[in-house]
């Protein structure tokens, strides 16, 4: 086994061992991927201010997301198709981020339904992500399935009423689970690990989905039900009949516009997300990180502002926080951990990322991630 210091450590192990079709489900943008690189290519262009001489002897990176305590201001960001990085991955990701102090979000298409996340967590609260579906019946029987799992926050994504096209995905014919033709049966046989533990799992279609929707038994079916699905009318009454119906406390992601985040604010939504869909909706957007300080100074008083994207280092966290997310999520990074080492690659990816966040914050001459602001950046990226 090599030595895994840092994220891609764990995207070149990942790449050895997930099939090529899911591998680049993950590692992929849509278009050009020019947002995907970006989001990742910004954060590098925002440098830290080093401070040296400050007792930096007692640290923490404890914090609060919509009033949960967490080792640090991070959560596991909704991902599709999580099941079929690893056999069972959404169980697997949950039980890392429980046991590491952090939130998993589970995505409305996952492979693990709501009821086996609860189950194979023993019932330990996680978030749920919702996409809107223009079966409204459906939208609020999972709405119900989620609160009856005990879920503790919804996440309503907004940027997702029509799909971006990522070309990867079209040519390598991405499905869960693939279709056994010869080019994918030979792919598949260069990787044994995966393929035993998809061999000893029943979970390898859209758990949430299949056998909750009328008409939908199997993967043929979802695929007509699924492209005609998302909804293209999904507008800000939307948001607030589902507030309603939810309850409980709700984020709103994928917001990139100030004035997009006045209107979550409207909604009486408890926090936004600052995202771009990890580039995999439109290609040519800013990145997140660019877009985050306008949001923040607009809102930043009046809701929490959280920010994914091209999170992989610790100290990606640190600028986010720096420049006012109160939260930051990822997505590849933990995706990574889990097509490499199941679990064990997910606690890895979250150590390093804590790590490097623990590390950076002290070489700022901070000590508690909530003493972190824009000062510990130069003024240039401010």
């Amino acid at each position: 086994m090599p030595v895994i210091t840092c994220i891609e450590d764990l995207r070149l192990l990942a790449q050895k061992r997930v099939p090529r079709m899911f591998y680049d489900y993950v590692d992929c943008g849509s278009w050009t991927e020019s947002t995907y690189r970006a989001n990742a290519d910004d954060f590098q262009k925002i440098l830290l201010r080093q401070r040296v001489a400050v007792n930096i002897d007692q640290r923490s990176t404890r914090s609060t997301l919509i009033g949960q305590s967490v080792a640090m201001p991070v959560a596991l960001a909704p991902t599709g198709l999580t099941g079929m990085q690893c056999a069972d991955g959404e169980i697997k990701a949950a039980n890392a981020a429980r046991k590491f102090g952090i939130p998993f979000t589970l995505s409305t298409m996952s492979i693990c339904s709501i009821e086996d996340v609860a189950a194979g967590t023993g019932g330990h609260p996680f978030w749920f992500q919702l996409y809107v579906m223009r079966d409204r019946g459906f939208i609020e029987r999972l709405i119900d399935r989620a609160k009856a799992a005990g879920c503790s926050a919804l996440v309503l994504t907004l940027d997702l009423q029509i799909v971006g096209q990522r070309h990867k995905d079209l040519k390598n014919g991405l499905s869960a689970p693939p279709k056994l033709t010869l080019h994918n049966l030979l792919n598949m046989a260069t990787k044994p690990r995966w393929g035993l533990g998809m061999l000893g799992t029943k979970r390898r279609g859209f758990g949430n989905v299949i056998g909750h929707v009328k008409g939908v038994e199997d993967m043929g079916s979802l695929s007509a039900w699924s492209a005609q699905q998302f909804d293209p009318t999904l507008n800000w009454a939307d948001v607030e009949w589902i507030k309603r119906r939810w309850g409980g406390k709700l984020i709103l992601k994928g917001i990139q516009d100030v004035e997009d985040a006045r209107l979550a604010v409207a909604s009486g939504a408890d926090a936004l997300i600052v995202s771009n869909h990890g580039g995999r909706q439109l290609d040519g957007a800013q990145s997140s990180i660019g877009a985050l300080p306008a949001i923040v100074d607009a809102v930043g008083q009046q809701i929490e502002v959280h920010m994914d994207g091209g999170i992989t280092r610790g100290q990606d966290v640190l600028k986010a926080r720096a420049l006012g997310a109160r939260g930051t999520y990822i997505g590849r990074a933990f995706l990574y951990g889990l097509g490499a080492m199941g679990e064990a690659g997910v606690t890895r990816a979250l150590e390093i990322l804590h790590k490097e966040l623990d590390l950076s914050m002290a070489f700022c001459g901070r000590t508690t991630i909530d003493s972190v602001d824009r000062s510990i950046l130069l003024p240039t990226a401010a």
